[in-house]
């Protein structure tokens, strides 16, 4: 049995810079959105320098496009260790509620910008269209599944239904519930998981 190799200390450090700088991205970018993002702004986050980010990113859209892939992980990952018992809908609550959360925490929404730039520059980056891909299989299935089993309107196309599952992840109610309502986390997730699976009535 092969053991794979212990990370050095300093290969450790940078390990735990560069998460440190994918979080303070992440954070940048849910307050100021991508095109006024700047490196900067990252760097002063962090507490490093200009020259030191760059060390570990080569430029801002590689370093949004890390963001976005571990974000990603972080949801296929999700998706993978939830109870094989569960209905599909029940797992794509579950998720739903996931991503409410990550995205009440400072985190992102599923759906980056509606930026032409930022898209055009997701397109091509090709680690993150593989996760788009495998993550977007996975849900499409769930939702097929949901509406055999009657726990979603069969009547509505399975696109219509799973672009507007994305959507809920970036729904600016949540932002506004969060600001101005005196909710608590716990129930804004509770409130926009009813609406987003049952409606208004």
């Amino acid at each position: 049995m092969s053991i794979l190799p212990r990370l050095s200390f300093k290969n450790q450090a940078f390990k735990l810079r560069e998460n440190a700088i994918l979080d303070a991205a992440t954070a940048v970018l849910s307050q100021k959105g991508y095109d006024l993002m700047t490196m900067d702004d990252v760097a002063g986050a962090v507490g490093i320098s200009k020259p030191s980010l760059y060390k570990h990113f080569k430029s801002k859209e590689e370093l949004v496009g890390e963001a976005l892939i571990r974000l990603l992980d972080g949801a296929l990952d999700y998706v993978a260790a939830l109870d094989p018992a569960l209905s599909a809908l029940q797992k794509l609550s579950a998720l739903l509620e996931w991503a409410l959360r990550v995205r009440l925490d400072g985190g992102l929404p599923f759906l980056p910008s509606t930026s032409p730039h930022v898209r055009d520059m997701l397109i091509r980056n090709v680690k993150y269209m593989l996760r788009i891909v495998k993550l977007n299989r996975q849900l499409e299935a769930l939702v097929k599944q949901a509406q055999q089993q009657g726990q979603l309107n069969r009547e509505l196309p399975t696109d219509v239904i799973l672009f507007s599952y994305y959507a809920r992840t970036c729904d600016p109610a949540v932002e506004y519930l969060q600001k101005y309502s005196k909710m608590a986390t716990d129930d804004i997730v509770r409130h926009m998981l009813k609406v987003s699976f049952e409606g208004f009535h």
